[in-house]
């Protein structure tokens, strides 16, 4: 948990066209978590885990979201100095763990294709999968990625055809496949 302070202070807004005035001192406790990227995801419809630059505005949001604090106004969030965003990103990229990785290997993640876009909803899938129970979607998130990849690679070691075994939906795909070349070849219907 990152812990900021929130000056009282009084900005004009260019977007709002209108001050905007925080009458008092806010402390906020942040939390980079699943949950703070779902909630973040489901008002701005794109993956926070993107390569794209995040607007002010957006950043702004993603602070919100992480608070943990009960009872601040979203004003407060519309003037975050500087400082504050520093320290929520620079809490956001620790990685939270003493585990690292040797990253010349794969990333480690379950079925993953390289090119696939990264949501909450295929963390939640990866959590489900892995039987990862609910109330780890609380920790830093940084963690909870080390902590999928840790149990993939363990299970690979533990049974190497694993990362070669096909999902439910290939075996189907490739039994229908299969079906579709012998009703050709025996010029069948079933």
């Amino acid at each position: 948990m990152l812990k900021v302070s929130v000056p009282k202070s009084e900005m004009w807004s260019d977007t709002l066209g209108r001050f905007i005035t925080i009458d008092k001192d806010y402390e906020l406790n942040l939390e980079h978590s699943l949950i703070a990227i779902s909630k973040w995801e489901s008002k701005w419809h794109k993956p926070f885990l993107s390569d794209e630059a995040k607007s002010y505005e957006e950043t702004c949001d993603y602070i919100r979201c992480m608070n943990t604090t009960h009872g601040v106004p979203d004003e407060v969030f519309k003037l975050l100095p500087d400082s504050v965003i520093a320290e929520a990103n620079e809490y956001i990229g620790d990685p939270a763990t003493a585990t690292w990785f040797n990253e010349a290997k794969k990333d480690g993640l379950p079925g993953r294709n390289k090119k696939e876009v990264i949501t909450s909803e295929i963390v939640y899938y990866w959590m489900i999968e892995l039987n990862i129970p609910e109330a780890y979607a609380k920790w830093h998130f940084n963690r909870l990625m080390t902590l999928i990849k840790v149990i993939n690679i363990k299970h690979e070691e533990a049974d190497p055809n694993r990362k070669n075994k096909m999902s439910r939906n290939e075996i189907l795909a490739q039994n229908a496949k299969l079906n579709a070349a012998r009703r050709a070849a025996m010029h069948s219907k079933g």
